[in-house]
């Protein structure tokens, strides 16, 4: 246990919490947390195209939700950072895929396992040196290419809904521009809902319907484990967590505890396997919307979090409601918000991605994100780091320090307050 960084603690975390809680992190809370109950239609929509069952569909976004919500209640507090939990997407996606080949219970045997690799991994302390191996200008290329979509979405949201798409983006920079003490995404979403009830949309269809996970019994093959277990695994040590410390660090974190991540990932991914989850890791998008001035002062933000927590497990139970309340609002709406919550996330990315050295591996990270690319069913954002560390290996060798120093990432202590 060394090697896991200390944190504030939670004795003090009910205090702390009441003192720091602000209309900044609350709107950004909210924020993340609708975001992350949008983002089980992905869950849907890629098990309904693998022909999974709608009944374990449902199982899976509700313990998704309930599982990564009740560990993003507690990381965020005990560390006083903005480190909301999730699971991971291209998991899902690659998850969805292989159990018509492989079967639910073995491939939920092999996220068992990755898991279990995963929890070694941070306690083994090894997260200080797949940070030097992949160097942060490529880390921070992967997620500028994951999180452009999302600007581009809004953008392209004028095209099919030039009205309300306007007016939401005119209402955040005019809010953020004269209404200085309310928070402008607060003031967007508003702008937009009014549109809605102005321009009457139809919510007949929503329905209401309550679902609590269910306990399952993995199993163990090896096939599972080399189609679906050792690729999960390194997108959790090698993707997820590097991705969600760099947004912490370009956000102006100094010390984020990347074994303890990965360790507490690990662990509750082996909880997850038994409750029909593939994974449970820091959440890449919602961390960058938790983590951006949107939400405040430095040493509040982690408030925004914990409220995303508590959103989603209490929205988990109801999600078969949630999913035909999303459902029944117009695609611009989620598109919109998202992009105006990442704006300063994304400039951030790219300014650390172009600044320095390994730059022509941050320009293929970047680029192969962007792009979508999809190879042995494994997503486009592992793809980045595995080939833009390549290409930089090759092309730019002088750029890597391989030194056995200490590193940030790996520090032995949190326990003071990041102001």
């Amino acid at each position: 246990m060394k090697h896991i960084e200390k944190g504030v603690g939670l004795r003090s975390a009910p205090r702390d919490f009441l003192r720091d809680l602000n209309v900044d992190n609350v709107s950004a809370g909210i924020v993340a947390g609708i975001f992350g109950l949008s983002a089980g239609i992905i869950h849907v929509s890629a098990g309904t195209a693998a022909g999974l069952d709608s009944h374990f569909i449902m199982l899976w976004v509700v313990s998704y939700l309930m599982i990564n919500g009740l560990f993003g209640l507690f990381v965020p507090a005990y560390y006083r950072l903005p480190l909301p939990m999730a699971n991971s997407i291209p998991g899902a996606l690659l998850f969805a895929s292989v159990i018509p080949i492989v079967g639910l219970e073995a491939a939920l045997g092999a996220t068992l396992i990755a898991g279990a690799i995963s929890l070694v991994a941070g306690l083994a302390g090894v997260m200080s040196l797949v940070m030097k191996l992949i160097p942060m200008p490529i880390v921070m290329g992967m997620v500028a290419g994951i999180l452009l979509k999302f600007g581009l979405n809004m953008v392209t949201s004028l095209e099919s809904a030039l009205l309300p798409a306007t007016i939401m983006i005119l209402a955040f920079f005019f809010s953020a521009r004269l209404l200085r003490r309310v928070p402008p995404l607060i003031v967007a979403m508003l702008a937009g809902i009014t549109y809605m009830a102005v321009s009457g949309v139809d919510f007949s269809g929503v329905q209401f319907s309550v679902t609590f996970p269910e306990f399952i019994v993995p199993e163990f093959t090896l096939e599972a484990f080399l189609a679906y277990g050792l690729p999960l695994t390194l997108i959790l040590v090698g993707m997820e967590t590097p991705a969600g410390v760099g947004l912490v660090k370009g956000m102006g974190y100094k010390e984020v505890p990347a074994n303890a991540i990965t360790a507490v990932g690990g662990f509750a991914t082996m909880i997850s396997a038994f409750f029909n989850l593939h994974s449970t890791c820091i959440a890449a998008p919602a961390t960058g919307i938790c983590a951006s001035p949107e939400a405040g002062k430095h040493g509040k933000r982690w408030v925004a979090a914990v409220i995303t927590g508590a959103i989603f497990m209490l929205g988990a139970p109801f999600y078969g409601y949630v999913v035909s309340l999303i459902q029944a609002m117009p695609g611009y709406f989620m598109a919109i918000i998202a992009g105006l919550a990442l704006l300063r996330v994304i400039s951030s990315a790219m300014q650390m991605t172009f600044s320095g050295k390994h730059e022509v591996g941050a320009m293929f990270s970047f680029l192969i994100a962007a792009s979508g690319l999809q190879l042995l069913s494994i997503g486009a954002s592992f793809w980045a780091l595995v080939l833009g560390v390549l290409i930089s290996l090759i092309f730019e060798t002088r750029d890597f320090d391989f030194t056995i120093g200490r590193s940030i990432t790996n520090e032995p202590s949190l326990s003071k307050k990041v102001g």
